[in-house]
């Protein structure tokens, strides 16, 4: 499909320094707006109301009528995609996600990949009415969760404190754990190009839990299935920019910008700025990566971090963002705030 470079975001992604750098926020939809919990209350779970597509298009555009950022991110969730593959889940309240957990080869069997993209067709849906309604300087931004955390959440049955299960599995049953690894970049990759089908203009891998491992695993976890799945959506669709997020990668950053692919890197707030402008291929834009607590404070010391953090990548490819999400406490007038902060010039 065409894809309007004119887009700021999309600007910046293909390397272009702009005077004002293009900005979304991961979690831009969600809890911490009015206009989010009165949608959410029209659905029985979060499962109900991510696979609703009017009620999920509503939310995704909520943030951008509100403030006007330069990119609608799809409303959605990372283990849809294990739903989707037959795996059983339940969002618990104060709990989140809990799964039936899957600890070996055996409890692969009980996955149906086959399914998978009909029972996805609902977020497909979604993509296609966001991309009708946003304007014509807005991007559409699709994702999924990379391999490596989609398994944690899968093996562990949830969260976790010490990820123990699945860096257990992964450790003495190499081969096995592989397996999974490979239906999750099959299932990953064949849901990112339907995306992009559906409307999405960029796509982001959340790899939220990358920092989990040590250097080895990473490559192999982390780097490995996220070479495979750009590479290949690459083949499908070649001018589509993909950002990836592995979150708490510390020293391991620089590896997985050299070797992935991505277009995008987005660092969390504990990667310094200077790290990122002087080791990472300048080819791939920068984005982040603002402490999500700094946008709970607002006032004074937001506005010094912003002006700081637009200093520090001036004159390189920048898209503004947290570090992780939008925490739900944020007041909604301190994303106003970030907004005019932004469009200010440095």
């Amino acid at each position: 499909m065409a894809h309007d470079r004119r887009k700021p975001l999309l600007r910046a992604l293909a390397g272009e320094t702009l005077p004002r750098p293009p900005w979304w926020l991961m979690r831009q939809a969600g809890r911490y707006l009015p206009e989010y919990r009165e949608v959410r209350g029209r659905a029985r779970d979060f499962v109900e109301l991510c696979l609703t597509p009017a009620l999920a298009a509503e939310i995704t555009l909520q943030p951008v009528r509100r403030y006007h950022m330069d990119a609608a991110i799809l409303f959605s969730d990372i283990l849809l995609v294990p739903y989707a593959l037959g795996q059983k889940l339940e969002f618990r309240e104060g709990e989140g996600p809990v799964f039936e957990p899957i600890e070996d080869r055996t409890g692969m069997a009980r996955l149906a990949p086959a399914n998978l993209m009909s029972r996805l067709e609902p977020v497909l849906d979604t993509v296609a009415r966001v991309a009708a309604a946003l304007d014509p300087d807005t991007a559409l931004i699709g994702f999924a969760g990379s391999p490596w955390t989609v398994a944690a959440y899968m093996v562990e049955g949830g969260g976790s404190r010490d990820f123990r299960r699945v860096k257990g599995w992964a450790y003495r049953d190499p081969d096995g754990f592989a397996a999974l690894i490979d239906v999750l970049v099959d299932a990953t990759t064949a849901f990112l190009i339907a995306q992009v089908e559906a409307g999405a203009e960029i796509v982001q891998l959340f790899d939220s839990w990358a920092g989990l491992l040590p250097q080895a695993a990473f490559e192999r976890w982390v780097v490995a299935p996220t070479q495979r799945i750009v590479a290949r959506l690459r083949e499908y669709h070649s001018g589509v920019p993909i950002i990836g997020f592995p979150r708490g990668a510390g020293l391991f950053y620089e590896p997985y910008v050299a070797e992935t692919g991505i277009d995008g890197i987005g660092i969390d707030s504990m990667v310094p700025p200077g790290f990122a402008r002087e080791r990472f291929d300048p080819r791939v834009a920068v984005q982040g990566n603002l402490d999500p607590v700094l946008l709970v404070v607002g006032g004074s010391p937001l506005a010094a971090a912003v002006a700081e953090l637009r200093r520090e990548f001036r004159g390189r490819s920048y898209i503004f963002n947290l570090g992780h999400g939008v925490l739900p406490e944020t007041p909604p007038e301190n994303v106003g705030q970030l907004a005019r902060l932004l469009a200010e010039p440095v």
